[in-house]
């Protein structure tokens, strides 16, 4: 579990975000970044921001239930992006996937990913209560 927190002497958060997260005594789980591919590898929403970025937290919410956790476990996002103006537009869906307290993020623009297509890469860290982790060796 991770409790957030926005100290009143630094600026507030216009998103969904946490100024500071403190990790509890779960699991930790490193998530390779993810990009807006299908279950076949095949990208999905080209020039489509929104979509892109909801395929990303789709995967990321995958992976972390593989592993008995939830969107709410992580901690910190580091967000590559490479059209920063379309990404801040993509907050509706961003939000729709965390409430608070929001894991800190880094977002970076970038020139381009490992295929001109993807638009987003999210890598995470989250922390899994160790009574909801399932060890990916025993699943």
């Amino acid at each position: 579990m991770i409790t957030g927190f926005n100290p009143p002497d630094v600026w507030s958060p216009f998103g969904a975000f946490s100024m500071g997260v403190v990790q509890g005594a779960g699991q930790v789980v490193y998530l390779k970044g993810q990009v807006a591919l299908d279950p076949e590898g095949q990208i999905v929403g080209r020039n489509d921001m929104n979509l892109q970025v909801r395929t990303v937290l789709d995967n990321i919410q995958s992976v972390l239930a593989y592993v008995g956790g939830q969107m709410g476990d992580i901690v910190s996002l580091t967000q590559y992006v490479t059209d920063i103006e379309a990404f801040m537009k993509a907050g509706d869906v961003r939000a729709a996937f965390f409430a608070p307290p929001y894991p800190v993020t880094t977002t970076v623009e970038v020139s381009r990913l490992y295929e001109p297509d993807l638009m987003v890469e999210i890598t995470a860290i989250a922390e899994v209560p160790k009574e909801r982790f399932r060890n990916p060796q025993s699943v």
